[in-house]
């Protein structure tokens, strides 16, 4: 089957790691997949850790991400234009036999296109008017009239959460027929079985420790700030713990700064970040992760990641998680918001090894036998109307 895959964002980060989940698996389904990216974007090829940062990034989405806020929903607006020249000259070359769009708000044309020329077109929903975001909607009535009438006229949606399923229906109605479909994760890029993991922890310097991880952006909403602060109030109660913590963010001086402080720096490791390419050998330094808070709609793709490595992840209990993470079988749950309960969690499993190991092996074999990408892409198929080869 011909299939178009349109997308608005700029590839990169968690995007383009599931734009790439779901386009290959879709090639290796045996189905002929061309990608339509927003210009200057190339999901197709995996960034470095500098390209990702945002550091040589293109000139158009540059100035455009750094409009006032008003100004640059207008442009995502005006984007429709661009979008039905494009897709339009698309669906004339290749014909497809389906489009597959990743949502973005204001983004209407491609429903429109796919239902005047008779196209299946599919919609997966990561984003929302109907949620707080951390971009602020300003012309919030506009956006969600867009949305709704996308959701009612699409074929099909694929939805990351039941959270966001559940909102679409109350506030648009009779949607179209979906699908829950979390992220999901390569098996064989995030296998322990392909690293040397003695090796590893030696050269990182974690040789002997028990090592609880995280990886991920250092922003205030995923509570990594919070959770050291916490944390090194306690940290002498675990002697035998170190954290490893990789990534970037606004919060991480302030995390730098509080760990020189406390002369915790043989305890604290922070990396900084590191290329996707790089993320399943981190993940293998590790003994057991931690996410200190998430939001009640999003489906956090490093879970998945470090899931398939065997190494599972003290998480909180919101919706989204807590449909993937069975606590004490795959995972374990914390009350969401309650950083204490999130740090004795910690603190209690850095002396069970049988557990880590035990709960770490029932994660991956979790992934293993459902969360594949190939899972996601059979699953969106299932929305394809009768008769449309599949």
């Amino acid at each position: 089957m011909r299939i178009v895959y349109h997308h608005r964002t700029r590839g990169l980060r968690v995007e383009g790691v599931h734009i790439r989940g779901i386009v290959n698996a879709l090639r290796e389904l045996g189905h002929e997949v061309t990608v339509v990216s927003f210009p200057g974007a190339d999901p197709e090829h995996e960034p470095t850790a500098n390209a990702a940062s945002g550091a040589g990034r293109g000139r158009l989405a540059g100035a455009v991400a750094h409009l006032p806020g008003v100004l640059f929903e207008f442009m995502e607006i005006a984007y429709n234009l661009v979008t039905w020249l494009r897709m339009g000259a698309v669906i004339r070359r290749q014909r497809p036999q389906l489009i597959y769009e990743r949502y973005s708000l204001f983004l209407c044309a491609t429903v429109w296109l796919a239902r005047r020329k008779g196209i299946p077109i599919i919609l997966e929903i990561n984003d929302s008017a109907l949620v707080e975001r951390v971009r602020p909607l300003w012309l919030k009535a506009l956006a969600r009239g867009v949305e709704g009438w996308c959701l009612r006229r699409c074929t099909g949606l694929v939805f990351i959460s039941s959270y966001f399923r559940e909102q679409a229906e109350a506030a648009y109605g009779a949607i179209a027929p979906s699908v829950i479909s979390p992220n999901a994760a390569d098996i064989d890029r995030f296998d322990p079985a392909r690293f040397d993991i003695p090796r590893l922890r030696s050269e990182r310097g974690v040789a002997g420790r028990v090592v609880c991880g995280h990886i991920g952006a250092f922003a205030h909403w995923h509570g990594v700030d919070t959770f050291v602060q916490a944390l090194a109030e306690r940290l002498d109660e675990a002697p035998q713990l170190t954290l490893v913590l990789v990534g970037d963010g606004v919060t991480l001086p302030a995390i730098r700064q509080l760990v020189a402080e406390r002369g915790l720096v043989d305890r604290v490791l922070l990396p900084g970040r590191v290329g996707h390419e790089e993320i399943a050998g981190w993940i293998a330094c590790m003994d057991y992760a931690v996410l200190p808070d998430s939001n009640a709609y999003g489906s956090p793709m490093k879970l998945f990641e470090f899931m398939a490595m065997g190494v599972a992840m003290v998480a909180p209990d919101y919706a989204p998680i807590a449909e993937v993470v069975r606590d004490g079988h795959s995972g374990w749950l914390f009350p969401r918001r309650d950083i204490a309960a999130c740090v004795q969690r910690v603190l209690d499993l850095a002396i069970k090894e049988d557990e880590r190991r035990h709960v770490g092996a029932a994660a991956r074999n979790y992934i293993v036998g459902e969360r594949q990408w190939c899972n996601n892409a059979e699953q969106l198929l299932t929305l394809l109307p009768k008769g449309v080869s599949r």
